[in-house]
């Protein structure tokens, strides 16, 4: 995607050929920073402190993060603890594993001067393989939108409501839940996308936001509470939102608050669709509110805002009295009950295991 003008993904390999470059998330929306890796430890730190964030971009740093790893330490002892330490870095996202698992089964068995090499390209391959995905879910995605469209009056634009970040921000490139907004758009197809602030980070008003004032795709933020009301009004023509992990069940798991909007969707009939990379499909679970590992994440994320004050700062506030307990859990998990359908790279699908396996046969031949 486009930054006035010039086109980035949100990781890629310096001309040095070796340290990797990414968008730092953190300085966004107010100002555009790229930030350098050398090293496994800045890996790990950049997913920690949501340098990057998004399953499918956290799952693609940690591949770069073992292949920085390895170009300093390419034993059997570094590898395992290479991907220890970037395992645990977040909990939540299956794409972590995911990566870190890809990358290993390919080094695995190589001599170790020869890992650090094909650690490397496993990366790149992964990381392209996610820009094709996100661009199909787009296609997909985007029928769903020209056909609520063709519902309407000539020129009355899909209102659609996102929540988080879900955006080219959170993959390597197009992005799941935007990227059929952000094909329909360049169909031609008129659209508004209600974009949630998406407390604690604020994801949503400062990155959903960003790329769609970048693209001119026309958009409104809204509190978070306000999704339900506009629903009622008839303001809300589809919901489209992201997942960090899909169980084999059809269960998602993303931002906290998605469940709520989704309660919101299915009492008023708005159709709630959830757009995710087949990677992001933990096929070894089934219950997510009972098997998903929900982050806890630092209480001063809610605690505390940081924004541009009118001169230009960025500074931090805080919004809680003294002595107030916070608690911060990241992430929610909205049943497949409540869920009209998934996109995936494949096609849409029912949020059931006949759903995923219509779409993934492979997986009934190795076991649900």
């Amino acid at each position: 995607m486009k930054v006035d003008g010039i086109a980035y993904r949100t990781i890629w390999l310096d001309e040095d050929g070796w340290s990797v470059r990414i968008i730092d998330q953190t300085k966004l929306p107010h100002r555009f920073v790229v930030t350098r890796l050398t090293s496994l430890a800045e890996a790990a730190h950049a997913i920690r402190a949501m340098l990057v964030r998004g399953a499918p971009l956290i799952g693609a740093t940690a591949a770069y993060g073992l292949a920085l790893a390895l170009r300093a330490d390419p034993s059997d002892a570094g590898l395992e603890t290479a991907a220890a330490t970037l395992m645990a870095t977040r909990p939540t996202a299956v794409n972590l594993r995911w990566g870190i698992e890809r990358v290993r089964a390919r080094v695995q068995p190589l001599a170790p001067a020869e890992r650090a090499a094909a650690a490397y390209d496993e990366a790149a391959v992964i990381a392209d393989e996610d820009a094709a995905i996100c661009r199909s879910i787009g296609e997909h995605g985007a029928a769903l939108i020209r056909a609520a469209a063709e519902r309407k009056g000539p020129g009355e634009p899909v209102n659609i409501l996102t929540h988080c970040n879900a955006g080219w921000l959170a993959t390597v490139d197009w992005g799941t839940a935007l990227a059929p907004v952000f094909v329909a758009f360049e169909q031609g197809i008129p659209l508004h996308v209600w974009v949630d602030e998406t407390r604690p980070r604020n994801q949503g008003a400062s990155l959903t936001a960003w790329e769609l004032v970048k693209h001119g795709v026309p958009h409104t933020v809204i509190a978070d509470n306000a999704g339900g009301h506009l629903m009622q009004h008839g303001r809300v023509d589809l919901c489209i939102v992201g997942t960090d992990r899909t169980t084999a069940d059809g269960d998602v798991c993303n931002k906290i608050g998605t469940y709520l909007k989704a309660l919101a969707a299915h009492d008023n009939g708005v159709p709630f669709y959830v757009a995710l990379p087949s990677p992001t499909i933990d096929w070894r679970i089934h219950d997510g509110v009972r098997e998903i590992p929900i982050e806890e994440r630092d209480g001063r994320e809610v605690s505390e805002l940081t924004g541009l004050t009118g001169d230009g700062r960025i500074e931090t506030i805080r919004v809680t009295p003294d002595g107030s307990p916070v608690a911060n859990p990241a992430f929610d998990v909205t049943p497949a009950r409540y869920v009209t359908a998934l996109i995936t790279e494949r096609g849409v699908c029912a949020a059931s295991p006949g759903g995923l396996l219509a779409l993934f046969p492979e997986r009934a031949a190795v076991g649900v």
